[in-house]
């Protein structure tokens, strides 16, 4: 699918990865809705880009579809779908104390990372199923973002790397089950990026990361997600894959 001229929508938007994506879509020629839960941020990122911001809360159904009829009513029905929004956790299931790790931490985790993308996209596809087909028979695009964690999650991650491990699993079937409707759906898995949270880690700890990393051994750049983001919507054949962008990291138990 050529992404000029194209409504697109991202999650988690407004910072990171997300925003990130935004820009490499908006300057590929790309209509994005930034959608996040920050309302200020989303508005600073979609001004700068010539988008869109709509207020998201991606795990409930009235503000996912408030946002894709804000969306749509701007810049057209949308064929591209960018699943980034995601929080993290990171917590021994024994603690220090003795005690359990708190089960609402982990529902938590698994609410927003992996329910909310399914939320986010079950929406989305039903609508991109609507539209008429473009050059190939295809209607859309969809990426989830996972994480290396999804595979060698460390300690205190369960959470996280469970929620993670869930939108792998989810992609393949995902893809067969909207190949009648002709969108495609993958998902990228990234490794150590320099991210905002990331870069608020005191400097020895970024090299200590940094140098853990085969080659190259540096932190991954936001861009370098963005333009594999949209590799993926331009190669029409990538569907039901899931892709490490991690500099051949895999990550030691703690």
């Amino acid at each position: 699918m050529k992404i000029e001229g194209q409504s697109a929508l991202v999650t988690g938007g407004a910072s990171g990865l997300g925003e990130a994506t935004a820009r490499e879509l908006a300057r590929l020629g790309a209509k994005v809705a930034v959608l996040d839960r920050n309302a200020a941020l989303a508005e600073k990122v979609a001004g700068e880009i010539g988008g869109i911001a709509c207020t998201c809360d991606i795990t409930d159904a009235a503000s996912v579809e408030a946002a894709l009829d804000r969306a749509a009513a701007a810049h057209g029905p949308a064929r591209i779908l960018m699943n980034v929004a995601g929080i993290g956790s990171a917590k021994r299931i024994v603690g220090k104390d003795g005690n359990a790790a708190p089960l609402e931490d982990f529902v938590r985790v698994v609410m927003v990372n992996l329910i909310g993308a399914y939320n986010m996209s079950r929406l989305f596809a039903a609508r991109c199923a609507k539209l008429d087909a473009l050059e190939g028979g295809e209607k859309g695009v969809m990426l989830f973002t996972a994480s290396v964690a999804a595979f060698d999650g460390q300690v205190g991650q369960q959470a996280y790397s469970a929620s993670k491990g869930g939108l792998v699993g989810m992609t393949l079937p995902m893809a067969r089950d909207l190949a009648q409707h002709g969108i495609r759906v993958c998902t990228v898995a990234p490794g150590l990026f320099a991210t905002p949270l990331l870069l608020e880690l005191p400097e020895p700890v970024q090299q200590s990361l940094a140098a853990s990393i085969p080659f190259p051994p540096r932190l991954g750049k936001p861009s370098e997600f963005a333009e594999l983001a949209c590799h993926v919507v331009t190669n029409g054949h990538l569907n039901g894959e899931v892709i490490r962008l991690d500099g051949a990291l895999r990550m030691a138990p703690r």
